[in-house]
């Protein structure tokens, strides 16, 4: 019993494995897009960010714009995370539909504090293209998600309540970055609560 609880303690201090290059290419890619905008980053900085080669850079993404899709893809699965950890939390619709608000309202206070990423890059990709394809995509994926749960919840016009909870995030992250993360969350978070209380059967 001791040999197996050393073995397991020494486990536990086993030091963790390194990022790959690649992962260390889209954390550099993220903060630095994120914090100052993509088109005024360019891939020298992010190479020298993440500490590798121009060569591996270009072994593992084709250019730029593959940088950034990363960037957006790690954006979208961090949202589709939270959902899903409000799901495993619970099955009641209702407690689901909370648990989503106060994620929303943690991101905006905590992580996202520059806008929303997904509307900072879409200003930065006016036209069509695999960038605007993909802030395409994930808008839908929120949206239907968001209208699925309030079903699910037995709201009435749950699309409505889908679009409004939709435009409320994308506002409070703007807000959120001009007025201040602490004025704006508990102003989204009422404001969010109030759409779903006035949507009830």
């Amino acid at each position: 019993m001791e040999e197996n609880e050393d073995m397991s303690t020494t486990m536990d201090a086993a030091p963790a494995r390194p990022a790959s290059a690649r992962q260390r290419l889209i954390e550099a890619a993220t903060e630095l897009f994120y914090g100052e905008g993509i088109h005024s980053v360019g891939v020298d900085r992010i190479i020298e960010t993440a500490g590798v080669t121009r060569a591996t850079m270009y072994k593992q993404f084709a250019g730029k714009e593959g940088l950034v899709l990363a960037y957006l893809e790690g954006e979208d699965r961090g949202l589709r995370d939270l959902f899903a950890v409000a799901a495993s939390a619970s099955d009641d619709p209702d407690v689901l539909l909370e648990l989503v608000v106060e994620g929303i309202s943690a991101d905006i206070r905590d992580r996202h504090t520059r806008g929303c990423p997904f509307v900072n890059a879409a200003a930065e990709y006016p036209d069509g293209g695999p960038v605007r394809a993909l802030i395409a995509d994930h808008r839908e994926w929120f949206r239907s998600t968001l209208e699925q749960l309030a079903a699910g919840a037995g709201l009435r016009e749950p699309a409505e309540v889908a679009a409004s909870l939709v435009l409320l995030r994308d506002a409070a992250l703007v807000g959120g970055y001009l007025d201040g993360q602490d004025r704006v969350a508990p102003a989204f978070a009422r404001t969010a609560r109030g759409v779903i209380a006035g949507a009830r059967a």
